[in-house]
């Protein structure tokens, strides 16, 4: 006679036997891995412990480096940094370039003594600024095009002084190059419409290519008409169209 409770234990006993079955294969199976571990660690204990060394000597050198020679590093960079920028407020660009021996650096000698400084780098774009206004122009685009920045209005700022060197050389091709990534850099509303605008006269006064310029002085009054450059634009434009016929 069918017994429907002896079918039962005998269907959950058929299943703990299959965990078990299965619990000791999972055993069987980390031990055995754990075996090919211990095996492969003896086997490459050297490699393994000179890998491990370097490992830990390249972190602990990194942090001491860090700590104990690249943060006084800047700290000491920005004190130099600091009386230069005051003479470059004051229009003194050569005192600023110079600085005064024995008494206190000029951004030129922070950029020797500490050119691999947060404070070195925006040495440069003041060295170039320093040039720039001094009438240097190939120095000024040197040190400005060492310059680094990520800042919405330094990075452009930058690009654009470049373009203003070039076009001071003559080079006006290059000049409007640089105005347009400066346009491109950022599209703040300061500094945008402002290096559109260069490359725009660039483009009509140098180079003679009036659609060109045309289509950036467009741009100007589409993206940025409220700005400076955007209320004044309209006049450039309509110079342009009636110079072309339209």
């Amino acid at each position: 006679m069918f017994n429907k409770k002896n079918y039962f234990c005998s269907s959950n006993s058929l299943a703990m036997s299959k965990k078990h079955s299965e619990a000791d294969e999972t055993i069987v199976d980390l031990g055995s891995t754990y075996q090919q571990l211990e095996a492969f660690f003896n086997k490459n204990k050297k490699l393994l412990t000179i890998v491990l060394g370097a490992v830990v000597l390249l972190v602990g050198s990194y942090m001491y480096y860090t700590e104990m020679i690249q943060k006084p590093k800047e700290k000491k960079a920005l004190e130099e940094l600091f009386t230069a920028e005051y003479f470059f407020a004051k229009d003194s660009f050569n005192l600023a370039l110079n600085g005064r021996e024995g008494e206190f650096y000029g951004f030129l000698q922070v950029i020797d003594e500490y050119g691999g400084t947060k404070a070195g780098n925006l040495a440069n774009y003041y060295a170039g600024i320093c040039y720039l206004r001094m009438g240097k122009f190939e120095e000024s685009i040197s040190h400005l095009k060492k310059f680094k920045s990520s800042d919405v209005i330094l990075g452009p700022m930058a690009l654009g002084c470049i373009g203003d060197a070039y076009r001071e050389l003559g080079q006006s091709e290059e000049a409007a190059s640089y105005y347009e990534k400066a346009a491109k850099k950022s599209d703040n509303s300061f500094t945008a419409p402002m290096y559109l605008k260069k490359a725009g006269m660039t483009y009509e006064e140098d180079l003679k290519d009036l659609k060109k310029a045309l289509k950036l002085y467009k741009k100007i009054r589409e993206e940025y008409g409220n700005t400076t450059e955007g209320r004044d634009i309209s006049r450039y434009i309509a110079r342009l169209e009636y110079q072309l016929g339209k």
